[in-house]
């Protein structure tokens, strides 16, 4: 059984999950929280045996919830949804979340490292290619000497049969990992998490994307300035302007006109809230 929350309730508190807020950005809800709050969520998931995952999202993952239900329901069961876009954030501050702030995937990532090294808490590495793993791993073992890898995996690139799910869960399992870091694609990596959610025993799966790359060196991160401007996509055009092409050219002016709509009233954009069935913790 499901009910709506319409837009006029566009901020809200998400009780069972602590006192953090969200707003409704396009049906999406968007989690009112900064790096630090973020972190300490999450460890405090950690520490209360909860099992979660957490979405990271930007402009171009809400406007693919718009024609994807699916995907949409996965983001709204989330444990958190951060803001890894200034649109997001904006939107936050707008709704009065004013101490809202940016949570880019691979801040996120180096904060939760930094923060659980001295928690002991055990994490593994999951996507990108054996190459990506081994040198993501040696750069962040330098960065902190005291980080708990408890192991990696590159999975085929070819859809997983339940053989091999099993196989992966059971290898997850064993490693007794507390966070499992999964960059694959998105929305590839929503999708995996929503589905193993249930079969895994960490607490938490954090979807970072195009982290592994980045702090592997392998992929150039924009400047920090660039970042905070709300012109990222641009960077990453023009770095990649022939794979990127085409998503900038549909999301940027979707996105602007969406919102506009919702700002002005002249569309809603309900969120359903799962109050019976399965979910990230069964609740929201």
């Amino acid at each position: 059984m499901r009910k709506q929350t319409e837009d006029s309730g566009q901020t809200s508190v998400l009780n069972s999950k602590g006192s953090m807020g969200w707003t409704n950005v396009l049906g999406v809800r968007i989690s009112a929280v900064n790096l630090k709050s973020a972190t300490g969520f999450i460890q405090k998931a950690i520490e209360d045996g909860r099992k979660e995952y957490v979405c990271v999202r930007d402009a171009h993952g809400v406007v693919r919830c718009q024609d994807d239900p699916e995907l949409r329901s996965i983001h709204n069961r989330a444990f958190l949804v951060t803001p890894d876009g200034m649109p997001l954030v904006w939107a936050l501050k707008r709704a009065g979340h004013l101490e809202s702030d940016r949570v880019y995937g691979p801040d996120l990532m180096l904060s939760v490292f930094e923060a659980g090294t001295s928690k002991g808490i055990r994490h593994f590495l999951y996507g990108a290619t054996a190459e990506t793993l081994q040198q993501l791993q040696a750069r962040l073992l330098a960065r902190f000497p005291g980080a708990e890898i408890a192991g990696s995996y590159a999975p085929p690139f070819h859809k997983l049969s339940p053989q091999e799910e099993a196989d992966i869960a059971d290898r997850l399992n064993r490693s007794g990992a507390d966070i499992i870091w999964v960059g694959l694609s998105s929305p590839k990596q929503e999708l995996w998490m929503a589905r193993m959610r249930d079969r895994l025993d960490a607490s938490m799966l954090i979807g970072v994307g195009a982290a592994f790359d980045f702090h592997a060196g392998l992929k150039r991160q924009a400047p920090r300035f660039i970042q905070r401007s709300g012109f990222e996509w641009a960077f990453r055009l023009l770095c990649e302007p022939r794979r990127l092409w085409r998503r900038y050219a549909l999301v940027v002016p979707a996105f602007i006109s969406l919102t506009a709509f919702q700002r002005l009233g002249l569309r809603k954009f309900p969120i359903e809230d799962v109050v019976s069935g399965s979910g990230a913790s069964g609740q929201i």
